[in-house]
């Protein structure tokens, strides 16, 4: 991992900083649109800056810094008294393989569990005729730091207001890792 790497929750006050918030949602989409390619019709974005200041505002966006520029981020909420939630995991293309997005996720973990929640749960978007080779190794890492598939589900009954941007059938699995 870098060594000058800082992971914490973007500041509420920053909710209206488009210096931070711009290029940050242009990262993200950037990120999804290589690892979700084929998933969403042409000109889908995974998110917006209003969105990102919407999330920051709650206190659920976190990000990893070095040097002062965020490289990465995930969003990190607690759904029940039990049970919290990542996703939004992204990192910039020149910064991936350096163990950020690993330190992000055990930054959530902890926050789940100084929560006192029990377990975090994510979800992985797939597309329901074919295996796309990104998420496939996304299934396989999470595995690897201990998540467990517990059950697949379709997106179209969960996010209907998303499912029209598909450009394929998608279900999304979900995942549980106990914490506590």
């Amino acid at each position: 991992m870098t060594p000058d790497l800082r992971v914490q929750p973007l500041p509420p006050a920053q909710a209206t900083d488009l210096d931070t918030l711009t290029p940050l949602c242009a990262m993200v989409n950037k990120v999804y649109a290589q690892a979700e390619a084929g998933l969403w019709q042409d000109g889908a974005a995974r998110t917006t800056v209003d969105e990102l200041s919407a999330l920051t505002r709650a206190g659920e966006l976190v990000v990893a810094t070095l040097d002062s520029e965020v490289v990465a981020c995930l969003r990190l909420q607690h759904l029940t008294e039990d049970v919290s939630s990542f996703s939004l995991l992204a990192t910039a293309p020149e910064h991936q393989g350096k163990g950020i997005a690993t330190a992000l996720i055990d930054h959530a973990e902890a926050q789940a569990e100084a929560a006192g929640r029990h377990h975090m749960r994510l979800e992985l978007l797939v597309p329901q005729t074919w295996t796309h080779p990104a998420k496939e190794a996304l299934a396989h890492w999470y595995t690897r730091t201990g998540y467990h598939l517990t059950h697949t589900t379709r997106f179209d009954e969960d996010y209907p207001h998303l499912a029209p941007l598909l450009a394929t059938p998608c279900d999304y699995r979900i995942y549980h890792k106990r914490l506590l």
